[in-house]
């Protein structure tokens, strides 16, 4: 794959989590609550707000931290993987959210996970020569 599509994809990926990460800290705080797992030892909300920070500086390092591009895709990819328990929860636990209303809709859900692993390996890959 070109270099342009693995920026296009690190630019998506990066944008993606900074809207992420405001919406934990503003309109979609509910919503996110409901993915918050019971094994989790702070407060939903805190958890919530606290990961939404992280989203927003994950997103924000992923559009402009240029010659850290791979540390902050690995980073990024880390991230991935720890909330995915979250989603996990939502599904086995029947939690709406998202529009996520069924339990088919959050086991679906499960397999985008991955994807976005492999989308921060991916796009910030080093250029090639």
């Amino acid at each position: 794959m070109s270099n342009t599509a693995r920026m296009i994809g690190r630019l998506f990926l990066g944008s993606s989590l900074v809207f992420a990460g405001i919406s934990h800290l503003t309109f979609a705080r509910d919503e996110f609550r409901a993915q918050v797992p019971e094994s989790v030892p702070l407060d939903p909300d805190t958890t919530v707000l606290a990961s939404g920070v992280a989203e927003v500086a994950l997103g924000s390092a992923l559009l402009f931290a240029h010659g850290h591009r791979r540390t902050v895709g690995v980073i990024a990819a880390l991230f991935f993987i720890a909330v995915f328990p979250g989603n996990v929860a939502q599904w086995m636990h029947h939690r709406d959210g998202f529009g996520l209303d069924t339990d088919m809709k959050r086991f679906v859900r499960l397999f985008f996970q991955p994807v976005l692993v492999a989308l921060a390996l991916w796009s910030t890959r080093p250029a090639r020569r």
